[in-house]
């Protein structure tokens, strides 16, 4: 086992464009699957209009951007995929729209019921695809505000999205009547979801070599979770959470040794006392589920959730951690708090080192 303490680090300040991006990403996902949904259910009586009522439907639960207008970033951390993304919301939404469109659409005949089946189908969609990245959400609000995740999938993974994006744009392209519409159709659908299948596969695996592995290494581990590291599903990111800290380290489904060197970072619980009291503070507690640490930048107290990984870990094993939220004076720094410079320290050199690590050891 590697055994390895936290550094005193200076913060820096990252460009908003990566958290931008990533968010981006993930919204046209949606989009995408959306309109092939859309296409799929009312393509036949809406023509194209059924692809841009589909993105549309896709989209609802992520209104939730709008409570960042009037929230401070710790209450917005847990209203981003809180209520919106909720079985009571998605309920009331298919009722909801399902009603407004029937109203809007009698012309086209087709149907409440129809309607119903079309939002419903959108609403799961989308909370199903959330619910396997590390972001958590808020399936039971508001009557538990325990956040779900599956873990399987990074927030943005290329090989998901790809399939429905090239599906989407044919599907744009070709006429409303075409017979291939149904080949494209079940491309965009099917592809991603083999994908997902496979995602599962890989976090079982992972899953179990982890459990070996810590006990190979004689870690007490109160318990762990595993997570893709960014843009693929073959490199894993795991925490291992232990009396007085947390144990980091990363999983190759390749990876041909049972090993795997871990690196511990203590918590650091006692440094939150001067702001034991902040509201803000619960919030953060809350929010990671527990895996946490904290640390002392200068004169700056340092919140890490560790859930979102390290920034390129796999290449310095005590990289800073990508969501590190500051406590104090600097609380004003915190809107990109959730994905702070994630790709910050990406170049030839780490990337090369990324697919080296995936490869195996």
């Amino acid at each position: 086992m590697v055994f390895q303490g936290i550094e005193q680090i200076r913060p820096d300040v990252y460009p908003a464009c990566l958290y931008k991006k990533d968010r981006t990403i993930d919204s046209l996902t949606h989009i995408a699957a959306g309109a092939i949904i859309g296409d799929v259910l009312l393509g036949k009586k809406l023509g194209k209009r059924a692809m841009l009522l589909g993105a549309l439907a896709q989209s609802i639960p992520d209104l939730d951007f709008l409570a960042s207008f009037w929230s401070n970033a710790s209450t917005y951390m847990l209203a981003h995929r809180g209520f919106t993304h909720s079985i009571l919301f998605a309920v009331l939404t298919t009722v909801g729209f399902g009603l407004l469109a029937e109203h809007y659409h009698k012309q086209h005949r087709v149907g409440y019921q129809k309607w119903i089946l079309f939002f419903g189908i959108q609403m799961t969609v989308h909370l199903f695809i959330d619910v396997f990245n590390a972001y958590g959400m808020g399936l039971w609000e508001p009557f538990s505000h325990a956040r779900i995740s599956l873990d399987a999938l990074f927030v943005v993974d290329p090989f998901f999205s790809i399939g429905l994006g090239i599906s989407c744009i044919v599907l744009l392209v070709l006429k409303p009547r075409i017979q291939r519409r149904i080949f494209w159709q079940s491309f965009g659908l099917l592809l991603p979801s083999l994908y997902l299948v496979y995602c599962v596969y890989n976090k079982f695996k992972i899953d179990r070599a982890v459990k070996q592995a810590l006990i190979s290494e004689n870690i007490r581990a109160e318990s762990y979770f595993t997570t893709p590291a960014p843009l693929n599903n073959w490199l894993w990111y795991t925490v291992a959470k232990s009396e007085g800290g947390f144990y980091v380290g990363y999983r190759s489904v390749f990876d041909r040794t049972e090993k795997i060197d871990f690196t511990f970072f203590p918590q650091g619980n006692y440094l939150l006392g001067p702001v034991s009291d902040k509201e803000e503070l619960q919030h953060l507690v809350r929010f990671s589920r527990g895996y946490y640490t904290v640390e002392k930048w200068n004169d700056t107290i340092v919140f890490n959730d560790l859930r979102f990984g390290q920034v390129a870990g796999w290449y310095d094993p005590r990289g800073k951690f990508v969501f590190h939220y500051y406590l104090g004076q600097k609380s004003n720094d915190n809107k990109l708090a959730v994905q702070r410079g994630r790709f910050s320290k990406w170049n030839a050199t780490t990337i090369k080192s990324l697919v080296n690590r995936i490869e195996g050891n």
